[in-house]
């Protein structure tokens, strides 16, 4: 995926026996002396950059070093900390900024090239700008390029402008420039003068806001630069950027909150064609005769064609349409009616021309001196000053980091021969160190920082090297630069691709479809390759000399047979000694190259196709679409010819020649040498290809434990792309022998001289009468091999990126009255005024207890989340951004790299000894601060430090923290801590759930059991299809048995574990600053453990960058461990955790094994089938300590009934206890994987009775008679309204479904190798803590004399919108508008005793609580209010208040009422319990209501892949009234991707007994981005709808709201259930078998191919000694 310009002189792995120059006693002097050296040959020492419109002092340039990335240097040398450090190796986005550079030719750049710069008099309208949008090919241009600043290099960026999040836009106050060091004065000069505005953000900002794009904000900023660079760019074209450019290139950033669909309504809302056509051709809806869709159309309200009206009418049905009413109740919006409506918000706001700002912002002093003085840019000094900094920017650049840091040597030479020279230098055998060159530093960059690489010296080659950038067109040639970025080389590729004519790379006559058809495959892949800002930086030099085995280009160009070019210089006088050599002859091992070290790859020719019957194609898959590592990747190009044998009879094709080429395959890009012999010379036809077929799996014949795994898939994705390959080759033989013989046709018509290529048949001459050649033409021409119409050739690679619309509708807002009717006093039938503001909407005629919305009200609006602006401006500050108070010490923790053995000793001296080191601490150190060590949220067995002699649990298990002056030398010690363990324990480490079992490893004391009803287990061991007599009726009973299994799930947040500890007072006091879902938990902890008082230990939490349960208990070992550091060195510690160390030890969502037997009554008269006995047993992966891992497996057994009514249940549930690290909880708590154990069984039994899984759902749900097996009720009194049976009713008839499944069956008939399917589900998720006691909150509000409002609350803001929500609910209390409320952070010293925001239950609490602060408050003011004029304001009131001595201050409190909440299991049935009560109901009343909503998802699979797609998704959700019907959509889309995430392509791997190629066992194999994949921008379903329940009410919350985080989780899973649909008719075609089979979740793109059992896969696993009806992918459970 990643690559660099990776070529290495030396060995370079760390500890590799390298003595680096800087590790030498006498380095300082060594370091002179080469300075020396170098500055005599012309080299400058201090880096040129410029940020944000103005240039960076020369003493904060010279601290930038050459192992120094891009952000680090932002973040703590400039103090701009809104771009983000999400994963560290490129792969979420969230550190985008933008590179701009002027290049004098447009060569090697980035795709994003702003416009030319003109060197004339001319000016434009406007009168100063430099700037000109007019293009000319012959002058040079800016070029813009959105980097992940986490890899870039900072000295990369040497003569470049960056600009941050920071310079794009601001919200109250202008951004005026840095304000570190000496920079204050030289802030940017466009906040000079300027006019006060109410903001100042920029449109993409404002859009981000306005459309809801944000939620945590985390990854808000990254995401804002990466379209600030697509935007810059303007497509290359006059007019601006497209929505398709968008659409093709929004892929190098991910979010976990949001779901994707608010940030591409809010950038589609900013293209040039977002009304024109954009957008308006995604939505249904039909097109005129003027060809324009009717939505889409500028006159659409008075256009009178028939189309529009009926279109008209449609809409209104489908309720399309911003803010309008359908009906009197329901308001609609649209992807369409939003972006259309904006465009007067965006016109109103900015001028035209605001994607002009990076070309304006650009600093003078960049660009070439002449154009200032012909432009008329500046005085003599002014040009004086750019002639100046011109010849510096011509000087070769050398760096030498003498900080303690020792970051070695940086150089940039500006020729090729100084390049050269250097590789000669420092390759030579009598020199110490290697040298490495980088370019964009993304393979280089990986290797520094997780394998910890040691590079004493880099070389970034400058642009102004030519031959290394360019990229041309010969007439036998494809030539390409090996230091271009991929991303130069995608565009060059796809101006080829659509153009006719030659143009700047194409400097002599190419025959243009040759040049076509060989940048086409090249173009195709690099679509797929990386992300955009990967391949901005990376370069094909890079990528080849890396030598990747997984590589997505080796084998292409392997394909292609390309060539490389490498360079060196054997002398330093000598001439530059180039020699060739093939591709496929340049890899010789893993990672091992034909290179010598002196050696430079200088470029890489590609021969061009014929262009005729020479074919190419590339194939890819991976575990996801965009920015991921192939598992598989293949090129394949054959050439064809009629048959000219002697004996042939010209009826046939003949392979004349045949190349394919894999990567991983193999330890390196491998020719299937042997296939292509068994193939040339044969007859083109699929025969061929299937004998091929079986060679090809001999000869890439793999073990089962190979490296990677996943061996049989392997090898059925390349069996699968060889058929793949015949079908693209058929259709494009078709293709060229059609077009030929309709230009015979044109010819014999039209009786012209006409030149035509006739390829390489049977003749020399190339152009002749096009009469007499086109008839001797189609005389060679044999017929083409035929395939079945059901054999498409489908697939992403080359196909167009899908586009992502949506309709959202939700219940008109309106302020309603929920349980602050009964808590706090609010009597419906009374007559008198009601002194609480927050009804005082209710209307006179409260017996129909109507409510009305005042232009006042608050509560019931979409108000856009609190934070929103500082989101988008990265001006929102995270535990990481907090400015570094005085001597910051920074944290990294030592970890075991083992388990299964005893820690036996740890020596901390080796750390100690590194520079920069302050200390380094273990158990031994918290027994000398007199604290107690051990932690656990329910059980105390876990550690803060494991003490030496204990076992080790897991790898990765804390023993210590080091602390040093910066991350990077706390890192260093915490490596060179030497640790040592005893012999591993007997017996084999606990791993899988199966592990468990067998070693009888469990928490017994938690394992639950839940009966109703009868003996299930009793009736269920009765003979299948059992005969018997009920209520007079025949019946069948049917039974079925299983089993099935759900992996984990990470939870990426994507702000990663982060904690600030300050001590004072000496030491006696902590603050602890953390990035937690618990602030009281963490409070306990880090005085528990430090020995300090709980009342001086203070925990704060602004905001997270994302929880989902993962900051609710795993976050406090961190915040712990900075906590020890900050009291033993009495300085403030910083403990920031590194993405790979995150999702290594703080766990994730359990995986479930459930095993079951369910048995329905069938009638045998009217069909009707009936649930009656179900007999579950759960398992749950809880890892080495108990954390949570009861509570999630209760709320499994709570919700492993979901909607369905079983009058029989019996259910077990055992928390397993294995060596993973401790598992927590997450969005759903367990619920999820309950309710897939349902839905599984639900379609097993379907199956088994030949019913439709639909009907057989619908037909069991719950009624108001039924109680659940936990004895709860439904119906107003109970839970509230049941609306379950409803909802399915209505999405039912909608949407149609009957007749969506049987377009789906018809079109899976049509084709063979695309299915579709259709996963329709219903949900009901509890909402409360199971436990009791934790379902109370507090608030503390302060009204102030000015008549705002400061809420204090015991919740915290993680993206899910509680600050907002609260704020909300006092100013409706008030009678204020929002603006005058703020929640300023959460505080165990403001509200104390607080509990973990989660269980969806913090607007419950929390909302309540504030409504009952507010409501003391004014009712101390109901006589101040009475005593002024009845129109006061709530400031003269406050005012008043205050002289009267009124206390406005009050802590508000609010627990749900004991009798519904709380559960105990072990509760036995009091003597003389009501019969008439539900069974188990004496146990407790474990939820407080029911948050219901049922979902609908349409997917199409690529059966030869595994690849998957989701065409549709419907979801309907009851939220009750909803106080922020934004917020809650938001948190219903977010949750659906990530439940659509989990049970799809996000897999955790472990080494287990199915991945033993991992070691040590019992490791996390996917610690981010690059090999766990959350779902994308790509992965969004193309139609994602989604509705809120009109007519809710719930007398159980505040304003009849409902908790909304977690319960759309769930109905994520439908996807999964559809792509089950779409496997199950594959399987059906395939075979004729529609028997049952366990299809695994997640749903990855292997567990979808290998289950569809076709001929293909079928060899492949048979090959593999596997029985095909037993075969399971391998998984980690």
């Amino acid at each position: 995926k990643k690559s660099a310009m990776t070529m290495t002189s030396k060995k370079n792995q760390a500890g590799g026996g390298i003595q680096l120059a800087y590790e030498e006693n006498d380095h300082h002097q060594l370091q002179q002396q080469q300075q020396h050296q170098f500055l005599s040959k012309g080299y400058r020492t201090t880096p040129l950059l410029y940020v944000n419109g103005a240039p960076l002092p020369s003493n904060l340039a010279k601290q930038a070093r050459p192992n120094q990335t891009l952000l680090d240097f932002l973040r703590t040398i400039c103090g701009l900390t809104g771009s983000k450090l999400g994963c560290g190796e490129g792969g979420c986005g969230a550190c985008t900024v933008l590179v701009s550079r002027y290049s004098s030719e447009n060569v090697g750049g980035g795709e994003n090239s702003g416009p030319t710069i003109q060197s004339s008099n001319e000016r434009d309208e406007n009168g100063g700008r430099h700037v000109k949008e007019k293009k000319q090919q012959s002058k040079g241009r800016i070029i813009h390029t959105t980097v992940n600043a986490c890899l870039f290099p900072v000295l990369a960026a040497d003569g470049c402008h960056i600009t941050t999040i920071e310079g794009v836009g601001s919200w109250r106050k202008q951004y005026s420039g840095l304000t570190c060091g000496d920079n204050a004065d030289n802030a940017g000069s466009n906040a000079n003068h300027a006019e006060t505005k109410d903001d100042y953000l920029h449109p993409i900002q404002r859009a981000m806001v306005d459309f809801h794009g944000s939620q945590c904000g985390f990854c808000t900023p990254g995401i804002i630069m990466a379209l600030y660079g697509l935007f810059s760019n303007q497509d290359g074209e006059e007019g601006g950027t497209k929505v398709s450019h968008l659409e093709e290139h929004l892929d190098g950033n991910l979010c976990r909150c949001t779901g994707y669909r608010p940030i591409w309504d809010a950038a589609r809302s900013l293209c040039v064609d977002a009304v024109e056509g954009g957008v308006g051709d995604l939505e249904e809806g039909p097109s005129g005769p003027c060809g324009t869709s009717c939505r889409a159309c500028p006159e659409r309200e008075v256009c009178e064609m028939d189309c529009n009206s009926e279109d008209k009418g449609e809409e209104k049905k489908s309720g399309n349409g911003e803010e309008k009413k359908c009906g009197d109740e329901m308001v609609c919006s649209s992807t369409q009616s939003k972006v259309q409506d904006y465009q007067a918000v965006l016109s109103s706001k900015h001028s035209d021309g605001w994607w002009d700002q990076p070309d304006e912002m650009f600093p003078k002093e960049l660009l070439p001196h002449d154009s200032l003085l012909c432009n008329g840019d500046g005085g003599d000094a002014e040009v004086q000053k750019q002639q100046l900094l011109a010849k510096q920017q011509q000087q070769p650049l050398m760096v030498v980091d003498t900080s303690i840091h020792n970051g070695g040597t940086w150089f940039q030479p500006h020729t090729l021969e100084e390049l050269l020279d250097l590789f000669r230098e420092f390759s030579s055998d009598d020199t110490e160190g290697g040298i490495k060159m980088v370019v964009g530093n993304t393979e280089v960059g990986i290797e520094t920082k997780f394998k910890h690489a040691v590079y004493p010296r880099l070389i970034h080659p400058s642009p102004s090297i030519h031959t290394l950038y360019e990229i041309l067109a010969t007439e036998t040639h494809f030539v390409i630069g090996a230091c271009s970025s991929l991303s130069y080389l995608q565009k060059v590729c796809h101006d080829h691709m659509t153009t006719e004519t030659t143009n700047a790379s194409t400097p002599v006559a190419v025959d243009a479809p040759s040049l076509q058809r060989t940048a086409q495959p090249m173009h195709d892949m690099l679509r797929w390759f990386a992300s955009t800002q990967i391949r901005n930086v990376a370069c094909l030099g890079g990528n080849l000399a890396t030598a990747s085995p997984i590589s997505d280009m080796n084998p292409l160009l392997c394909a292609l047979g390309a060539t490389l070019v490498l360079a060196s210089r054997p002398t330093a006088i000598g001439a530059i000694s180039r020699r060739e050599i093939p591709v496929s002859e340049f890899f010789t091992g893993y990672r091992q190259v034909q290179k010598s070290n002196a050696e430079v790859i200088e470029r890489i020719d590609v021969p061009l196709l014929k262009s005729r019957f020479e074919y190419c194609a590339p194939f890819k898959q991976a575990r996801r679409r965009e920015d991921d590592i192939s598992i598989v990747t293949s090129g394949m190009q054959i050439k064809l010819s009629p048959d000219s044998s002697e004996s042939g009879s010209n009826n046939c094709w003949i392979i004349d020649n045949i190349t394919i080429a894999f990567g991983g395959m193999a330890p390196t890009t491998k020719l299937a040498n042997a296939t292509v012999r068994s193939m040339i010379g044969k007859v083109f036809e699929e025969a061929t290809f299937v004998e091929a077929r079986s060679v090809l799996r001999e000869e890439f014949e793999m073990p089962d434990d190979v490296p990677g795994g996943q061996a049989q898939y392997r090898l059925t994705l390349a069996c699968s792309f060889l058929h793949k390959f015949y079908l693209y080759c058929v259709a494009e033989l078709q293709r060229d022998v059609d077009e030929l013989m309709d230009a015979l046709e044109d010819a014999l018509e039209e009786e012209e001289e006409v030149s035509v290529p006739v390829g390489d048949l049977r003749r020399d001459v190339m152009e002749m009468n096009a009469r007499s050649a086109l008839e001797e033409v189609a005389q060679e021409f044999p017929p083409v091999p035929t395939v079945g119409s059901d054999e498409d050739t489908a697939g992403f690679v080359s196909a167009k990126k899908p586009s992502f619309v949506g309709v959202q509708k939700y219940p008109a807002p309106k302020v309603a009255v929920g349980l602050e009717a009964k808590h706090l006093g609010y009597d419906a039938n009374a007559k008198k005024e009601v002194p609480l503001a927050a009804v005082a909407s209710i209307a006179s005629d409260k017996s129909e207890h109507k409510l009305k919305q005042s232009k006042k009200d608050v509560v019931g609006q979409p108000a856009t989340h609190a934070s929103g602006p500082l989101h988008c401006t990265g001006e929102a500050a995270y535990t990481d951004d907090i400015p570094a108070p005085p001597n910051l010490l920074h944290g990294s923790l030592i970890l075991a790299s083992q388990c299964h053995a005893k820690f036996a000793s740890i020596d901390i001296s080796p750390a100690m000894q590194i520079p920069g080191v302050v200390g380094a601490f273990t158990h031994e150190d918290i027994l000398k601060l007199g604290g107690d060590n051990g932690m656990g949220p329910i059980l105390l067995d876990d550690v803060a430090f494991l003490p030496i002699d204990r076992r080790v649990d897991f790898p990765g298990q804390v023993l210590g923290i080091v602390v040093g002056v910066s991350q990077e030398i706390a890192e260093k010690g915490a490596r060179a801590v030497a640790v040592e363990y005893g012999e591993e324990m007997e017996g084999k480490a606990v791993v899988s759930i199966e592990d468990a079992i067998e070693a009888n490893s469990f928490w017994h004391a938690s394992i639950h059991e839940m009966k109703s009803g009868g003996n299930a287990k009793e009736i269920l061991e009765q003979p299948t299809s059992t005969d018997t007599v009920v209520d007079g009726k025949k019946k069948k009973l049917v039974i079925v048995e299983g089993s099935i299994r759900t992996g984990g799930q990470e939870h990426f947040y994507l702000e990663p574990n982060s904690t600030l500890a300050i001590p004072s007072e000496s030491a006696t006091h902590l603050t602890i600053y953390a990035s937690t879902q618990a602030p009281t938990k963490t409070q306990d902890f880090c005085a528990r453990v430090t020995n300090t008082p709980a009342a001086k230990v203070v925990c704060r939490v602004k905001r997270m960058g994302g929880g989902f349960g993962g900051k609710e208990t795993r976050s406090v070992f961190c915040s712990v461990a900075a906590a020890v550091a900050a009291k033993l060195t009495n300085r403030p510690c910083k403990l920031t955790l590194n993405r790979d160390t995150d999702m290594s030890i703080s766990g994730g969502r359990h995986a479930f094994l459930a095993r079951y037997k369910a048995g329905v009554m069938v009638d045998e008269e009217d069909g009707s089938v009936k649930l009656h006995a179900l007999d579950v047993e759960l398992y749950n992966n809880g890892g080495c300590k108990f954390d949570l891992t009861g509570p999630v497996l209760d709320r499994a057994l709570f919700h492993v009934d979901n909607c369905y009514y079983w009058p029989n249940f019996h259910s077990v549930g055992t928390p397993c206890k294995t060596s993973q690290p401790p598992h927590t909880a997450f969005r759903g708590f367990g619920g999820p994987q309950g309710m897939v154990v349902t839905e599984h069984i639900m379609d097993h039994l379907a199956l088994a009775c030949n019913v439709s899984g639909d009907k057989l759902r619908r037909d069991n749900m719950y009624t108001l008679k039924d109680a659940t097996p936990f004895g709860m009720r439904f119906g107003s009194e109970f839970t509230g309204k049941w609306n379950v049976p409803s909802m399915w009713d209505r999405l039912y008839t909608e949407l149609d479904v009957p007749a969506r499944r049987k377009a789906a069956a018809e079109f899976n008939k049509k084709n063979k190798w695309t299915k579709r399917g259709v996963g329709f589900l219903p949900t009901k998720f509890g909402i409360a803590f199971t436990a009791k006691f934790m379902n109370q909150g507090g608030a503390l509000v302060h009204l102030y004399t000015d008549g705002t409002v400061l809420v204090s609350h015991g919740g915290t803001e993680m993206g899910q919108g509680l600050h907002t929500k609260v704020c909300q609910v006092a100013a409706q209390a008030f009678g204020i508008p929002l603006d005058d409320v703020y929640v300023d952070d959460s505080s165990t010293d403001k509200v104390a005793n607080t509990l973990p925001s989660a269980a969806s239950m913090s607007t419950d609490l929390y909302g309540m609580a504030t409504l009952d602060a507010c409501q003391q408050i004014l009712k101390r003011l109901q006589p101040v209010k009475d005593s002024l004029p009845p129109d006061a304001t709530l400031k003269e009131v406050a005012k008043q208040g205050f002289f009267e001595r009124v206390d406005m201050s009050a802590h508000g409190f609010f627990a749900i009422d004991d009798d519904r909440c709380g559960y105990d299991w072990a509760k036995d049935a009091p003597e003389g319990y009501p019969a008439n009560l539900p069974e188990n109901s004496w146990k407790g009343h474990p939820f407080n209501y029911f948050t219901q909503g049922v979902a609908l998802a349409e997917v199409e699979i690529d059966v030869l892949t595994g690849d998957h797609k989701t065409i549709a998704a419907d979801v309907l959700v009851d939220v009750g009234s909803s106080i922020n019907p934004a917020i809650d959509i938001g948190q219903i889309e977010g949750a659906f991707i990530q439940g659509m995430g989990w049970s799809t392509m996000e897999e955790i791997v472990y080494a287990d007994d199915d991945h033993t190629w991992i070691r040590p066992r019992a490791k996390v194999f996917t610690t981010g981005p690059g090999n766990y994949k959350i779902p994308a921008f790509n992965d969004v379903p193309e139609k994602f709808n989604i509705s809120l329940l009109e007519n809710a009410v719930n007398p159980f919350a505040v304003h009849s709201s409902k908790a909304i985080g977690e319960p759309p989780f769930f109905l994520g899973c439908c996807v999964f259930f559809a792509i089950k649909d779409a496997v199950t008719a594959a399987r059906e075609e395939a075979s004729s078998n529609n028997g049952y089979f366990e299809f695994r979740m997640p749903a990855t793109s292997e567990r979808i191919r290998m289950s569809c059992g076709d001929t293909i896969s079928s060899e492949c696993i048979t090959a593999s000694s596997g029985e095909v009806s037993s075969f399971q992918p391998k998984g980690s459970y």
